[in-house]
């Protein structure tokens, strides 16, 4: 009696995860720090105590909008648009793009991610897109809170315009946010630079402190005359170009060089940061 031959039960091979699967990973990591969740609980509230701030002191006149902050609720987002830009906003770009690299050297972690069958270009791509988004989700939540609070602290009384016009409310607020939109592009390119000077220092305080350093410098530099070309490859300048919205005729060519600029630093120095990533030694340091 011939026996049935059983056939051999061949392992199935183990699949290489996907660049998704390794997002999901980077932003379960980023999700799960104290320091990520406080930033974003910060977003949300420190606006709230500011507008309550302000609304209490007599008005600063010499800052833009600031006279206004008493007299239109559109007019508090503004000045502190114009505010946090000087390195508010450099720094939240910088807290986690600048350490988001730097912390596996730092915990000499990377020779465990290696070893879990991904490549250093999907490592690359899931972290320079969760420190994005985080960063993103930062910059939303911080301008919702701001427009939300002065509305309701301050109220919906029409904004005044840099040309001496008066905008309806009902205009005001999509320019208010418009406004708040301007500094989309200046955030992701400080998010590249901090990402570039986290692979390259390999030190998470390098790649955080430098990029708010280098804003300082930068609206330093834009200050000085003479410098007028020069000053619109600053990636702090795009963070102005809002004025033009809210001028009697509305000017948007500012923001059009803003984005090109902001975009060519994006491309810089994450290619950069690529290159060097791809050739440096991770497994033998």
């Amino acid at each position: 009696m011939n026996a049935t031959a059983v056939p051999a039960v061949v392992p199935a091979a183990r699949r290489r995860p996907g660049t998704a699967a390794v997002l999901r990973w980077e932003a379960t990591k980023l999700a799960a720090q104290a320091r990520s969740r406080a930033l974003l609980v910060g977003a949300i509230v420190v606006p709230v105590a500011i507008v309550l701030i302000f609304d209490t002191q007599l008005p600063p006149k010499d800052t833009i909008y600031g006279r206004h902050i008493h007299t239109s609720g559109y007019a508090v987002p503004l000045f502190v648009l114009a505010f946090a830009h000087q390195w508010v906003l450099p720094l939240l770009a910088a807290l986690v793009a600048g350490d988001i690299f730097a912390n596996e050297d730092q915990h000499g972690t990377w020779k465990t991610i290696l070893t879990r069958s991904v490549s250093r270009t999907q490592i690359f791509w899931a972290k320079t897109l969760t420190a994005v988004g985080f960063n993103l989700l930062v910059l939303v939540l911080l301008a919702a809170s701001t427009i939300t609070t002065s509305l309701l602290v301050v109220g919906t009384q029409p904004l005044p315009g840099l040309s001496g016009q008066l905008i309806p409310a009902g205009h005001a607020l999509p320019l208010v946010i418009a406004s708040w939109a301007t500094a989309v592009a200046p955030v992701l390119g400080f998010t590249a630079l901090a990402i570039l000077l986290s692979v390259v220092t390999r030190n998470p305080t390098i790649g955080v402190a430098t990029p708010v350093v280098l804003g300082m410098i930068m609206q330093l530099l834009s200050s000085l005359g003479g410098l007028d070309k020069g000053r619109r490859l600053l990636l702090t300048t795009p963070f102005e170009t809002w004025h033009g919205l809210l001028t009697a005729r509305p000017f948007h060519a500012p923001i059009t060089t803003g984005v090109i600029v902001s975009a060519g630093w994006l491309i810089v120095c994450l290619t950069l940061a690529y290159l060097y990533l791809r050739r440096r030694d991770i497994t033998g340091g």
